[in-house]
């Protein structure tokens, strides 16, 4: 054996093998990467060594400050509560009689030491004002909670002094929706209660959100403002305007457990015709006195029946009608903004508003008539409901663009078995993506396309599969669905 074989060779003890140690084995491991090149893996073990070693030394100080935090909770919260009572104003007062009373400190200015006297004084008196407690109780409340759009909602306020001691006039404040109510209620006596009224616009459908009522505490001058919330948050639906139509079923649902279709069977409700017997029809349905007659088995045919579903989707997509077409930039959306925040309807969401009214009329005179009704418009979907959540979600609808194929797809998952749907739209909805929504229902289903249209005449034509309605107003859906539908 040469000298490099036997430097190769295990050293033997006793004519076995000597395990290397587990310190030499983490050498070797290790030795390579120490060796290794600028491009290997030297690099990343380097960094991920300095950043545990990093996490090590700052997680100890992490968990301290937490542990201090928590056992000093009930010290630094309250501060932080009465630091949150400081408006800007104050803070800048503040600021101000500090850094004059350093500077006239520092080199003697006397009208420096008196402008910060006077602005520490002054902080110091509305900080004042500001403290004591407030007990009372506040009712905040809207009657009736739902309402149709230019009906009157009235609220009341209803304030009582709980405390042992007279309380000073103080400012309550109640949002409503985008703006808020102010009552500045007089000083109360303890026990006496003081009853205020507002109300509430509903000139736009949507849901309102009415409070929390809130009491201000302060100082004339707005140094200080300290708020106590009193009141939880309260709705008030704003529904769209319906109107009153004939029960669809005494037309268009014809059958005695639902609308007949155009799927023949063997077995139903609804008798169709006679054909010739085939092996393996059921012989229960062969039809004896006919077949005496023709000298051959006839067996009689049924049409399937369903029970009644109708299916709304509504196309919330302002573009896609008469009054909004091309007239979403962003020009018209601060405007829009503008006019949402005085609560009033946006002449750009005219027809969308027109088409929401007509979808919810259907959809009112369906459950009226004890039927499934499943309805789709934008995000909200409601389906096998009772007119007042219908109408509460149709209260949250939010213009916007929607994918029409997209709707028609919920729809079909919702409402499997629909037998008539309504897609109400505009006139800018091109014709192929009212047949592709239409089509993703069976074709059995009846497929009523309602255009909202103010310039165009009010009418029924026939194309594609589909019945396309147009009216120009919400009052020309009641005779339209009675002579081109309910028939």
């Amino acid at each position: 054996m040469t000298q490099q074989d036997q430097e190769a060779a295990p050293s033997r003890r006793g004519g076995r093998f000597r395990m290397p140690s587990r310190a030499g084995a983490r050498a070797g491991a290790v030795a390579p990467v120490a060796g290794g090149t600028a491009g290997g893996t030297g690099g990343h073990a380097v960094a991920g060594s300095t950043s545990r070693g990093i996490r090590q030394i700052t997680a100890p100080i992490t968990r301290s400050i937490e542990q201090v935090a928590g056992q000093t909770e009930g010290v630094w919260r309250p501060v932080a509560g009465i630091l949150r009572w400081v408006s800007p104003l104050g803070w800048t007062i503040l600021a101000l009689g500090l850094v004059c009373w350093g500077v006239g400190a520092r080199w003697g200015w006397t009208e420096l030491l008196m402008v910060a006297g006077a602005a520490l004084v002054l902080f110091g008196v509305c900080f004042a004002l500001a403290l004591g407690r407030t007990k009372v109780r506040i009712l905040a409340e809207v009657d009736p909670r739902r309402v149709v759009v230019g009906e009157p909602a009235t609220g009341r306020i209803l304030v009582t002094n709980e405390a042992r001691t007279p309380m000073l006039p103080i400012l309550v404040e109640l949002p409503v929706g985008l703006s808020a109510a102010r009552f500045v209620l007089p000083a109360l006596t303890p026990g006496t209660a003081h009853e205020e009224l507002f109300v509430v616009p509903t000139s736009r459908r949507g849901v309102i959100q009415v409070g929390p009522a809130t009491t201000v505490q302060g100082d004339p001058l707005g140094l200080m403002r300290r708020t106590l919330t009193w009141t939880e948050r309260t709705e008030l639906f704003v529904h769209p305007r319906t109107v009153a139509l004939e029960p669809l079923g005494a037309g268009l649902l014809r059958d005695l457990e639902g609308s007949t279709t155009e799927d023949v069977s063997m077995s139903d409700l609804a008798f169709h015709a006679l054909r010739e017997y085939q092996p393996g029809d059921d012989r229960r349905y062969i039809h004896w006195r006919s077949s005496a007659k023709a000298g051959r088995l006839l067996v009689r045919q049924f049409l399937d029946t369903r029970r009644s579903h109708v299916t709304v989707i509504v196309d919330p997509d302002p573009e896609q009608y008469r009054s909004g077409h091309g007239k979403t930039g962003r020009t018209d959306r601060d405007v829009e903004r503008d006019v949402m925040a005085a609560n009033a309807p946006t002449a750009i969401q005219a027809d969308v508003e027109t088409a929401i009214s007509v979808g919810s009329s259907i959809m009112v005179r369906v459950m009226l008539d004890e039927q499934d009704c499943t309805m789709v418009c934008g995000a909200q979907k409601v389906t096998k409901s009772v007119p007042q959540v219908g109408l509460d979600a149709m209260s949250r609808v939010e213009p916007g663009p929607i994918d029409l194929f997209a709707a028609s797809l919920d729809a079909t998952d919702l409402a499997p078995d629909t037998s008539t749907v309504f897609i109400v739209t505009g006139p800018h909805r091109p014709f192929i993506e009212l047949q592709r929504a239409a089509g993703q229902f069976p074709p059995e289903v009846t497929r009523v396309i309602v255009v909202v249209d103010p310039q165009a005449q009010h009418g029924i034509r026939r194309g594609g599969g589909l019945s396309i309605l147009t009216l120009s107003a919400l009052e020309d859906l009641r005779p339209l669905l009675f002579t081109g539908v309910a028939r």
